[in-house]
């Protein structure tokens, strides 16, 4: 559920990248992609606007320098400062412009199989991603360009098929498991989709979308990441 109104808002954050560095590989590898999420789906959802853009596209180009650094060394203080200020600048970007299907797909995954919401992310961000680009490349091709995925002189189309490229290499890089790979049965995997893809609809996250996916289209996105 979520919970909205001027109540929720801080009157003051303690934002200290000192505070990270006992961080595991694991926990700063969810939390790095799921920051990235943050950005990518602020830039692209329906409801982007101009002051989330120049956040979220900022901190896709610092995210793309400094996760798998910080991932590899956790005590790599630049590294540490550097996600700890995008991390706080893709919050404030999609605050204002709202994630998109990534993350109305990733709930019900942590709500049914207790997956970290990050780590569930990771696992649906290259397949999304790919489903989702056609409808917006000229938006997801800043994206890459910003990520350091694509050169300036890239065509849209291009630089958004090189985002979806650098998305899996990323993965790859930060050891994200399958759903299988992680454990999870696979006839439960299954049997939960249906439910998991109303759900994910049901959450009004999908519907800033670049592409507003059916219930379908989502349990094949399912499908498609299983394994």
């Amino acid at each position: 559920m979520l919970c909205s109104g001027p109540a929720f808002l801080p009157v003051a954050a303690v934002v200290d990248f000192e505070l990270t560095l006992s961080m595991p590989a694991r926990l700063t590898a969810d939390t790095g992609v799921d920051a990235l999420t943050h950005a990518v789906e602020a830039y692209v959802s329906r409801k982007a606007n101009p002051f989330s853009d120049g956040l979220a596209l900022n901190a896709i180009r610092t995210i793309g320098r400094h996760l798998r650094r910080v991932y590899v060394d956790g005590r790599d203080l630049e590294a540490r400062e550097a996600m700890m200020l995008a991390a706080t600048q893709a919050g404030i970007a999609f605050s204002n412009s709202s994630v998109a299907l990534v993350h109305g797909m990733s709930r019900p995954i942590g709500a049914h199989f207790h997956v970290a919401h990050g780590l569930s992310n990771a696992m649906l961000f290259p397949a999304v991603t790919a489903f989702s680009a056609p409808a917006a490349e000229s938006r997801y091709a800043d994206c890459a360009r910003a990520l350091g995925a694509a050169a300036d002189g890239d065509s849209d189309a291009l630089a958004a098929d090189r985002l979806v490229e650098a998305l899996r290499s990323l993965c790859q890089d930060l050891d994200v498991p399958t759903p299988q790979a992680h454990g999870i049965d696979k006839d439960e995997w299954f049997r939960l989709s249906p439910l998991m893809a109303e759900q994910a609809l049901a959450s009004g996250s999908p519907a800033n979308n670049p592409v507003v996916p059916t219930v379908d289209e989502i349990q094949d996105l399912y499908a498609q990441i299983y394994a």
